[in-house]
């Protein structure tokens, strides 16, 4: 065994591991400012899935004119969508549809909900942040400046319980900076939707441009409120016309026959690389199975929502990852042929089938990304599932096949080749 292989062999197995984990036990993974931990879901579907397998929630909202914007204007309205997809994006890749009707309303589909009143409330929240001085009183004074001035919140820990940390602009931080020295031993008050969350003492000027929002949050709520806050206020009030709760599209019949189809196919390809390929074809179809596992793992991990086109792209990410071993195997069938030994000829035939595989697979991420910056709704999502499948394919293909392949290898001492190729 060469120098250094024994760790790529266990840093594949922790990924494989890692990725079965997040898939069969539905955890997701937060990055923290300082720690990392798992979080299992209860009562959540290996899957979420879309509007046409599962259901979801379909809502309208329409736009109301204030005191402040006394017109609904097309740049008003085009401000409101994008604020209000960043916010539906923020909550997870949910393959949500959000466009306009008429002159003044918005419809927004969330695949996978079953009860839509969290949702919909994070998405018709104003998230306005005020930051105010308090009165000898105990009320409120003027605002001093606005959320407009943030630049990012995220989620970090303190004392063990979730806070809300922010960042502001140079402007901001200014802004901030002389606000906090002009007004020592003053409480200022941080007011989000027009309640107050906490309001400390100033005891020293604050030059740094950043802070946290504390309060008795969850890690959830947490992570919706800093969601709402990089998203953006809404420009414009909007209310909640029309909600409901909708079936699959497709229903149940054609989702099992789907299935089923799928099931076939990939029973029948397995079958197929055992008998062209011998054992080899079964390290392929073991490696399948690791891709498998990989891209379920990583749709879980982002929480994305599986859809027709999205089970569309996994077969077809299924058939790029075959495919990869099919060229792999004629390579190294290739320079056995030439009188090659088993080991080089299984190195050289990796080596030499990298080329073809890299430039097929960079070629499908570029068109991946185009659909995904300029499509939409399914399309978007059939992009997202492709190149999740890609990456994964990639990665079985090229390490975890070559290391199994190696392994049974050594268990025959590098003879019995022919259990192996049809050289």
């Amino acid at each position: 065994m060469k120098k250094g292989s024994g760790k790529l062999i266990l840093v594949i197995l922790v990924l494989l591991f890692s990725a079965g984990f997040v898939f069969l036990n539905n955890v997701d993974f937060q990055v923290l400012k300082n720690e990392m931990r798992f979080t299992r879901i209860k009562g959540k579907d290996m899957i979420r899935q879309g509007l046409d397998l599962k259901g979801g929630v379909y809502a309208i909202f329409e736009a109301k004119p204030t005191a402040d914007v006394k017109e609904i204007t097309p740049e008003a309205m085009e401000r409101l969508i994008e604020v209000m997809d960043r916010r539906v994006n923020g909550l997870g890749v949910s393959e949500a549809n959000v466009q306009k009707i008429g002159e003044n309303r918005i419809v927004i589909e969330l695949p996978g909900y079953d009860n839509p009143e969290e949702a919909l409330e994070l998405i018709g929240k104003t998230a306005l942040l005020e930051f105010k001085l308090k009165k000898p009183d105990g009320s409120l004074g003027e605002t001093e400046f606005t959320g407009s001035l943030l630049t990012r919140a995220e989620v970090s820990y303190d004392m063990g319980s979730p806070v809300i940390s922010f960042s502001l602009n140079q402007e901001g931080a200014e802004k901030f900076a002389e606000l906090t020295r002009k007004n020592i031993g003053k409480k200022l008050a941080i007011v989000l939707d027009g309640v107050e969350q906490m309001a400390p003492q100033i005891n020293s000027a604050i030059t740094g441009g950043s802070g946290t929002i504390s309060g008795s949050y969850t890690y959830k709520e947490a992570q919706s409120v800093a969601s709402l806050l990089n998203a953006g206020a809404l420009p414009i009030n909007v209310e909640v016309i029309e909600t409901r709760v909708v079936g699959a599209t497709l229903g149940q019949d054609s989702i099992d026959k789907s299935l089923k189809a799928g099931y076939i196919s990939i029973v029948l390809v397995m079958i197929f690389m055992v008998i062209a390929y011998r054992m080899a074809g079964f390290v392929a179809n073991l490696a399948l199975i690791c891709f498998g596992l990989v891209t379920f793992g990583l749709l879980n991990f982002f929480d994305a929502t599986l859809t027709l086109p999205g089970i569309a792209g996994f077969i077809l990410s299924v058939g790029m990852a075959v495919d990869a071993n099919v060229i792999i195997f004629e390579r190294i069938r290739e320079e056995l042929k030439d009188g090659v030994g088993v080991t080089k000829a299984v190195d050289l035939g990796f080596e030499r089938a990298m080329s073809a595989i890299m430039d097929s697979n960079v070629t499908t991420l570029l068109i991946m990304l185009v659909l995904f910056v300029l499509g939409t709704g399914p399309v978007k999502g059939f992009a997202v599932i492709l190149t999740i499948g890609v990456i994964a394919s990639l990665f079985t293909a090229v390490l975890v096949t070559k290391m199994i392949l190696k392994r049974f290898l050594s268990m025959f001492n590098n003879k019995n080749i022919s259990l192996f190729f049809r050289v």
